[in-house]
């Protein structure tokens, strides 16, 4: 496609006509099919995150987070209550709606209305939650959230670009991997060269319907074994669009 131009042929961004910005996430709970997610609460969800974190075997979930893994309930109230806290990242607890407990939690951050774009982050899943219908439909909550009420152009994604169950999961979800940012932080006295990786708005309509699709109770049989992958879906869909 030829780029558009201005009157002295210059090659010019795309118009977005009546752009008006995007708002800001709320703190009210998101509700999906499988989950709940509510803006972090020391009182309500402090000990039952902490019992799903230690669940885990070891501490090899936090190695590439800036905090954890902790070792009593007092300091992980006290990293709670910080993130309880916080405006921005916005922190949520992810709730099983089929125990009510939380499982794990993540947050929106570097929330930018103006131009549309905001991301996903500080994502810390226990072993309750990962590889389960509820983490995905945590991230179809999200993007709904995001694009269809809040109106956001861009979501993205990001991680250490040695995380390789992170870039993996950000690719399952259908994000878009854009390049690495060298040398982007020093965390953990260590350096972390970013990888990068978005969804944007054009791309929900088709993503949303492969969400819904995947989360379907039909395509899981009785020991709640997936029909379909995700990924699967997502690529068959985006195929059948550029054959168009």
């Amino acid at each position: 496609m030829e780029p558009t131009r201005d009157v002295y042929g210059q090659p010019i961004g795309v118009p977005v006509p009546g752009w008006h910005g995007a708002q800001p996430p709320g703190r009210e709970p998101l509700s999906g099919r499988y989950c709940r997610l509510e803006p972090v609460d020391v009182e309500r969800h402090a000990a039952d995150l902490f019992d799903a974190y230690r669940s885990a075997t070891d501490g090899r979930d936090w190695t590439y987070l800036a905090v954890g893994p902790f070792e009593s309930l007092a300091a992980y109230r006290e990293h709670l209550a910080r993130m309880a806290a916080s405006k921005d990242p916005l922190h949520y607890a992810v709730i099983d709606l089929a125990t009510g407990k939380p499982v794990g939690t993540l947050a929106l951050m570097r929330i930018d209305p103006a131009n549309g774009v905001i991301e996903v982050g500080h994502v810390v899943y226990s072993p309750r939650l990962k590889r389960t219908r509820v983490a995905t439909d945590v991230m179809f909550v999200l993007l709904g959230e995001v694009f269809d009420k809040l109106g956001y152009r861009r979501f993205e994604w990001k991680c250490d670009s040695l995380n390789e169950p992170s870039r993996k999961a950000a690719l399952r979800y259908g994000f878009t991997f854009e390049g690495i940012f060298r040398q982007a932080i020093v965390y953990r006295e260590r350096n972390r060269d970013t990888a990068w990786f978005s969804i944007i708005d054009s791309e929900w309509p088709a993503l949303r319907s492969s969400y819904q699709r995947w989360l379907d109770a039909n395509n899981f049989d009785a020991q709640g074994q997936q029909a379909e992958r995700l990924a699967d879906l997502i690529a068959q869909r985006r195929a059948a669009d550029e054959a168009r």
